[in-house]
């Protein structure tokens, strides 16, 4: 099962060219982050991040800088913030 779902990735990555992918707001893509998971930790960990990134990867989102460390944080729309080291850079 692991092959299959990089092989999925490797599809999509042949099929679809990067400037008809939907920019992630996330810094490493989540194709990327999927297909390094996966091939990492397994099929049921890929599986797992991949849920994660299609329910959190959508455009409403609010940043803020942390008054504590000076840094910038994402709060997506499901409740989950991130750390400026997970921002895509074109919201920093």
């Amino acid at each position: 099962m692991k092959h299959f779902l990089l092989n999925i990735i490797h599809i999509y990555w042949f099929l679809i060219p990067n400037s008809k992918r939907r920019k992630c707001i996330f810094k490493e893509s989540c194709s990327h982050h999927v297909f390094r998971e996966t091939k990492k930790d397994g099929f049921r960990k890929g599986l797992k991040e991949l849920r994660f990134r299609i329910k959190n990867c959508q455009p409403e989102f609010d940043i803020f800088t942390d008054v504590v460390t000076g840094k910038k944080k994402m709060i997506l729309k499901t409740g989950v913030i991130l750390d400026e080291s997970q921002i895509a850079e074109r919201f920093k």
